[in-house]
């Protein structure tokens, strides 16, 4: 037996949990998860929500005078910060310590260098269940994270009739 196989092994202690959200019904199953996971191991729950850049369209848009695009941006920014507290009052995650970081660029980069950032030893992400034509248009944040993020990725699927919209 080598000398690496006789070290005792390094006990998992999660102490740091990111759980990026975008207010969207399937984000809201990923927190069960991670509030159990945070419950069990008394870990930090680190809500994290990115403001996506807002791009000018192009053409006619059927409004009279657009918005600048700063104020469609604070506007975001601005229902974040009335949105993330809500995280931290529902029954799931009462007791437990949560943080909340608002962040602006792509979700995906930036939910990975939070990660880094924080020391984060988790995260849990929902999937929006895409496939076909909508996940080419667009793309999968989760399917991004846990190809790039350094540390353990749980993907939590949304049940069936909320992956495909049927009730």
């Amino acid at each position: 037996m080598s000398d690496a196989n006789k070290a005792e092994p390094e006990i998992l202690r999660l102490q740091k949990i990111l759980l990026p959200t975008d207010f969207s019904g399937c984000a809201d199953f990923a927190l069960p998860y991670a509030a159990a996971i945070a419950r069990a191991t008394k870990a930090t729950i680190i809500c994290v929500h990115v403001v996506e850049p807002v791009v000018p369209a192009v053409g006619y848009t059927g409004l009279a005078e657009p918005m600048p695009i700063a104020d469609i941006s604070e506007q975001l920014e601005d229902s974040a910060e009335r949105q993330l507290p809500k995280l931290a009052e529902c029954e799931e995650c009462a007791g437990l310590d949560l943080e909340e970081i608002i962040v602006h660029g792509d979700p995906a980069a930036e939910i990975v260098r939070v990660a880094q950032e924080q020391g984060v030893n988790l995260i849990v992400i929902s999937s929006h269940g895409r496939t076909g034509l909508g996940r080419m248009i667009f793309g999968s944040t989760a399917e991004a994270v846990v190809r790039h993020a350094s540390c353990p990725v749980l993907v939590v699927k949304p049940p069936h009739q909320e992956e495909t919209g049927e009730q």
